[in-house]
C-alpha cells in the first residue's frame, strides 16, 4: 500500500512537470572592473637575532623591537595600526659543530594611511635594526565603495550580454531569476631597489601603480 502511494505521488509529480515545463532562461557572466591609485599600505617587517645564549639573543631582539616601536610612535603612527604578528625563540642544532644555536625573531605589521610617509618610514625602520621586509601590500581607503561600483558594472555587463543574445534570436529578456557572485581583488606589489635606503633620503623606491577591483557574476535571465 505504501509502495502504491509513493508511485502515485511520483506519477502526479511527473504529470505536473509535464504541464509546467522549466522556464527558459539565458545564462551569462558579467565582469566589472574599477581602477584606483592606492592611498594605504600594510608593511610587514621582521627583527631577528641569532646566538648561542637564548637569554642574550632574546634580549637583543627585544631591544631592537622596542626601538622599532619608539620610532613608529615618533612618526605619529597610531598604536591600533601597529601589530606584533609572530614572536618566536627557537633552538637549532648544527651537526657539523655539534653545538646548539638560538634564533629570536618578531614580525611586526604597520598600517600606513599616508603613502607620502613611506620613504622616510622605511628608512627609519632599517636604521632601527630590522632584518627583513617581508611584504608591502597596497589598499584603498574607499574599498567598500569601489567594490560596490564593480558589482554594478558586472551586473550591467551581464545584462548587456543577455540582451544581445536574446535580440539575435528575436526575443527579449525578463527579470533576473538567479545571481551568483565571485570576487577577485588584484593588488599591485611595489618594486624595491636594492639600494633603496642608502644615500638620498628622497630617492623613490616603490611605485604602487593602480589597483584593480574586480567583480564577476553569473546571472540567469528569463528568456521571452
Amino acid at each position: 500500500m505504501k509502495t502504491l502511494a509513493t508511485f502515485l505521488i511520483l506519477l502526479s509529480s511527473l504529470f505536473m512537470n509535464a504541464q509546467n515545463p522549466p522556464m527558459p532562461t539565458v545564462d551569462v557572466s558579467g565582469q566589472g572592473t574599477v581602477k584606483v591609485v592606492p592611498d594605504e599600505a600594510t608593511i610587514t617587517v621582521r627583527v631577528e637575532h641569532t646566538g648561542n645564549n637564548p637569554k642574550e639573543v632574546k634580549q637583543m631582539n627585544d631591544q631592537t623591537v622596542n626601538e622599532v616601536f619608539q620610532f613608529l610612535k615618533k612618526q605619529d603612527i597610531e598604536e591600533k595600526y601597529i601589530t606584533s604578528q609572530q614572536i618566536n625563540l627557537s633552538k637549532n642544532y648544527d651537526y657539523n659543530t655539534k653545538k646548539y644555536s638560538y634564533v629570536a625573531n618578531q614580525t611586526i605589521s604597520v598600517f600606513l594611511t599616508d603613502l607620502s610617509k613611506y620613504e622616510s618610514l622605511m628608512k627609519g625602520l632599517l636604521e632601527t635594526g630590522i632584518n627583513r621586509i617581508n611584504s608591502v601590500t597596497f589598499s584603498s581607503s574607499e574599498m567598500k565603495k569601489l567594490e560596490s561600483e564593480a558589482r554594478v558594472k558586472a551586473i550591467m555587463d551581464a545584462k548587456q550580454k543577455a540582451m544581445e543574445y536574446a535580440s539575435a534570436l528575436g526575443q527579449n529578456i525578463g527579470k533576473a531569476v538567479h545571481i551568483t557572485e565571485f570576487n577577485n581583488v588584484s593588488t599591485p606589489m611595489p618594486v624595491l631597489r636594492s639600494m633603496a635606503m642608502e644615500g638620498d633620503s628622497k630617492m623613490q623606491t616603490m611605485a604602487p601603480g593602480e589597483m584593480e577591483i574586480n567583480a564577476q557574476v553569473n546571472v540567469s535571465f528569463e528568456l521571452k
